[in-house]
């Protein structure tokens, strides 16, 4: 047997999914824990315990259990088997419908199940994969049905759903089955650990080894069409302990080859994540700045961002100047000792307009005042005015 689960939030579509089978004749009911079949008095029940727990998303839980083939089971063994699968999976308490269907060439049936108790309790979905694949293995032997041998004990991982409806879409082999049949044949020839490698990367499949520094390999993956694979994830027969069984292998000997195949495998891999592309590369150089020496490799943004900055530093210094030496230009002796009579009179005219530049709304100060003008005068003005006012209201109140 095997079983292929599904949790979801929504018990109606899996529901309307059976029914929908059982109208066209190729589904039944077997049993059931609701009081009828029919959608609209379901769904009540159901969300009569969904209140229980009404934040939990995912309380469904959809379960297709299949038969080989041959085995010809009545309806009741079906009930049976179907009934003793929840109680060991922990849905003691819980609601749930059996369908059995007819639309497949073996036998199978479906089992919806409500994962919130009648008592509010929600059973644990942790595991469930491996403790259902335990389940069906009991079950076989219990009721002397086919035994399946498990995923750990398969030679060859089977086509997921997945894998399956590309295949059909596609009309060809997944990668996965490529690459079990070639490595398949490959092994079959009793290569040494030189030919393995040197078939495998003739057929367009690079291999890697997990090789220790001593030399000594625990593991191999697979990589073909940009994908690439684990031994484990392709089957028990293709991971490293089989195949070193398989060919002739000694580890002193072929330690190099499979060096050698790693360092060739890692060449043709795709550029890791994390590496700076060439792009990536000038725009660190373009912004790159060295430690002691910003002005040599200053570019583009930076460079003009920093003579906004030394702009705007001038013009600071020249307002501060102004205003806290009354208008008069503080030169420096060592800088301007021989040019001081030529840039006197030419500072001294514009230092006004200079100061106010750098001052938001300098240029509404500089028309108030214009260039002859003191800021004491209009200090000045404006006290005078603030005591002529002051002494008029002062009258106005004598009155």
């Amino acid at each position: 047997m095997t079983a292929d689960q599904v949790k979801g939030k929504g018990f109606r579509g899996a529901l309307n999914y059976n029914l929908e089978k059982v109208n066209k004749g190729v589904a039944k009911w077997l049993d059931t824990s609701f009081a009828q079949h029919y959608e609209r008095t379901i769904m009540d029940e159901v969300k009569m315990i969904r209140v229980l727990r009404p934040n939990l998303a995912k309380y469904f839980y959809h379960t297709s259990v299949n038969f080989p083939p041959h085995e010809n089971l009545k309806d009741e063994q079906m009930v049976t088997i179907a009934k003793d699968y929840l109680e060991a999976m922990g849905f003691n308490q819980h609601q749930y419908a059996i369908f059995r269907h007819f639309d497949a060439d073996h036998p199978h049936m479906h089992i919806l199940v409500n994962r919130i108790g009648y008592d509010g309790t929600v059973l644990s979905d942790s595991n469930d994969y491996q403790r259902s694949e335990q389940i069906l293995r009991k079950l076989e032997k219990h009721y002397g049905l086919t035994e399946v041998i498990s995923s750990r004990q398969a030679k060859e991982r089977a086509m997921t759903k997945n894998e399956l409806e590309m295949m059909k879409r596609t009309d060809e082999p997944s990668v996965k089955m490529k690459l079990q049949v070639t490595i398949k044949n490959i092994l079959n020839q009793k290569p040494t650990a030189e030919q393995f490698v040197t078939h495998l990367e003739a057929q367009g499949i690079n291999v890697l080894f997990n090789q220790a520094s001593t030399g000594f390999v625990s593991g191999v993956s697979y990589g073909y069409d940009g994908m690439q694979f684990k031994g484990a994830h392709l089957g028990n027969a293709y991971k490293w302990q089989a195949v070193k069984n398989a060919i002739n292998y000694e580890q002193e000997r072929d330690r190099t080859t499979i060096y050698q195949a790693n360092i060739r495998t890692r060449a043709n891999q795709p550029e890791r994540t994390g590496e700076s592309t060439g792009a990536t590369k000038r725009a660190i150089a373009d912004t790159k700045v060295t430690a002691g020496n910003r002005n040599d490799v200053q570019q583009g943004a930076g460079k003009l961002q920093d003579q906004i900055g030394k702009a705007n530093r001038n013009n600071s210094k020249a307002a501060q100047s102004v205003g806290e030496h009354g208008g008069k230009p503080i030169l420096s002796n060592k800088k301007y000792s021989g040019e001081r009579g030529a840039d006197l009179s030419i500072q001294q005219s514009g230092r006004q307009q200079m100061g106010n530049s750098a001052i938001r709304g300098g240029n509404l100060i500089g028309g108030l005042l214009g260039v002859n003008n003191n800021a004491n005068n209009m200090d000045q003005n404006a006290l005078n005015q603030f005591e002529r006012s002051r002494k008029k209201k002062r009258g106005q109140s004598l009155k």
